[in-house]
């Protein structure tokens, strides 16, 4: 799986933001789902779920702020500006409603944008994400992080080894040679100093939104990994218990990125997901 294999099947739009110019991969039609990917990916890690789903749905896959073709960052910010953000591609897109899926940043962000906008929110399938603010260990290390990209023109190679093991889960090392690869080069080519801001707002900046997700009032599954080396899947629980009514399902072999590493599981999981929802 690449980049360079799946782009060409997409149209692809630019879309002024509160966050800059966000880039969009569109395929299908049909009802809308919109996918908001990890840090350090951009939407194309949502490749599976596009060629599965364009048949009966309207797939929006998002390079999120600063990443991918979006426009660069300059800045922090903070999840609810992403809500934001998201509304405004919705609303450019002339979008009413959506099936919103996000995988960590996204999943963090999917929570937030279904408490603050339940009207443009069919449902959140929400992914090895957290509800709670960073640990100390993961401040310190991701604000050194931060630091040292925001003086770099290139991501070191350390810094990527770093990132595979975060993302793949030792059964995707050891099995999935194409996805260690996308991981590796889909990192290796972000833009430093853009990233930076994201990396910084992200994890050791953001809130806990615990209390925020109580509010949520939209159908919500919760998807973690069971070798998810970035959120333990307690972390991930705790999320989905802050949520009301929320569903909770654990996948096994799959680490922190589970839309690309198990695309048909999770595709399964979400048809499950929506035929439970009627309508």
């Amino acid at each position: 799986m690449s980049a360079a294999s799946t782009r060409s099947t997409y149209e692809t739009r630019s879309i002024a933001t509160v966050l800059g110019q966000i880039h969009v991969h569109m395929v299908g039609s049909g009802p809308a789902m919109v996918c908001w990917p990890s840090l350090l990916m951009n939407g194309l890690m949502w490749d599976g779920q596009a060629q599965h789903f364009q048949s009966t749905h309207r797939m929006i896959l998002i390079d999120s702020p600063g990443h991918g073709q979006s426009q660069p960052l300059s800045s922090r910010f903070t999840l609810e500006q992403c809500a934001v953000c998201l509304r405004q591609i919705l609303d450019e897109l002339a979008i009413e409603q959506c099936v919103l899926i996000g995988n960590s940043w996204g999943g963090m962000m999917g929570g937030v944008f279904a408490a603050m906008y339940p009207q443009r929110t069919r449902a959140a399938i929400l992914m090895n994400c957290t509800g709670s603010a960073a640990g100390i260990g993961q401040k310190i290390e991701f604000f050194a992080m931060a630091t040292l990209l925001r003086h770099l023109t290139q991501v070191p190679a350390p810094f990527v080894d770093r990132a595979v093991k975060a993302f793949a889960g030792p059964t995707t090392e050891r099995d999935k040679p194409d996805v260690v690869a996308f991981i590796r080069d889909t990192v290796a080519g972000v833009a430093p100093r853009s990233v930076s801001w994201a990396i910084e707002s992200v994890v050791p900046r953001r809130a806990d939104q615990r209390q925020l997700l109580g509010a949520v009032q939209v159908p919500v599954l919760v998807v973690a990994g069971d070798e998810d080396r970035t959120f333990p899947v307690a972390e991930t629980q705790a999320m989905a218990a802050a949520i009301p009514g929320a569903r909770f399902v654990v996948l096994d072999a799959v680490g922190h990125l589970a839309a690309l590493e198990a695309p048909q599981r999770v595709n399964t999981q979400i048809e499950r997901f929506l035929a439970g929802l009627g309508g």
